[in-house]
């Protein structure tokens, strides 16, 4: 997709209302600090639009970017490791948890995580609750430009176990740096969005 327009036109925080908008909407979860910001920004052809941060946690909205009037790019807040409160991470769970359950427009979500580790006890939870709400996530597997290429078949591997991935779920190594797995992602994008228009 050619991106001539990118803005960002809705941030939800933990007690705001939903937008109900009437363009898919693709959604972007992973931990906190896996490289969503980056994953977006390489997404829209921008550098800095969706902020990255060196600080865990820097997402703590759920954000709508209205890409060409066609489509919205969801940016979760990021969970996991960051050094927010306990309260704070459990706000930020059911928060996820509303949008998943309650937005009319979501069509695919793609789940994030780094290729260096194995998906821990968080990313399990993020993957098995988009299944319960009828969603099978795409799983992009970041950073992977910082690992050796004959260790890329058995990380893959290992995250869809860890995960105990539905059967044919396709992990997209990616790189934010070499923009590798972004035309791949894009395919999916652009599948999904023109089923959408044709439902």
């Amino acid at each position: 997709m050619n991106i001539k327009s990118v803005n960002l036109e809705t941030v939800c925080g933990i007690t705001s209302r939903l937008p109900e908008n009437q363009l898919v909407e693709i959604a972007f979860a992973g931990r906190s600090n896996v490289g969503k910001s980056s994953l977006i920004n390489t997404l829209m052809n921008r550098k800095s639009y969706a902020r990255t941060s060196q600080q865990p946690g820097k997402t703590q909205t759920i954000n709508f970017y209205n890409i060409n009037d066609m489509l919205y790019f969801v940016d979760l807040p990021g969970y996991g490791y960051a050094k927010v409160s306990q309260e704070t991470k459990a706000k930020w769970g059911k928060m996820i948890d509303r949008y998943l359950e309650n937005s009319q427009v979501l069509r695919l979500v793609f789940l994030l995580v780094d290729i260096r580790h194995k998906p821990n006890q968080n990313d399990c939870q993020m993957y098995d609750w988009c299944v319960e709400y009828g969603f099978n996530p795409v799983i992009v597997a970041t950073k992977e430009d910082k690992v050796k290429p004959s260790q890329k078949g058995r990380l893959i591997k290992e995250i869809k176990e860890a995960l105990n991935v539905v059967e044919g779920t396709p992990v997209i190594p990616f790189s934010a740096l070499k923009k590798s797995g972004r035309d791949e992602i894009w395919e999916y994008i652009d599948m999904v969005q023109e089923a959408f228009v044709n439902e």
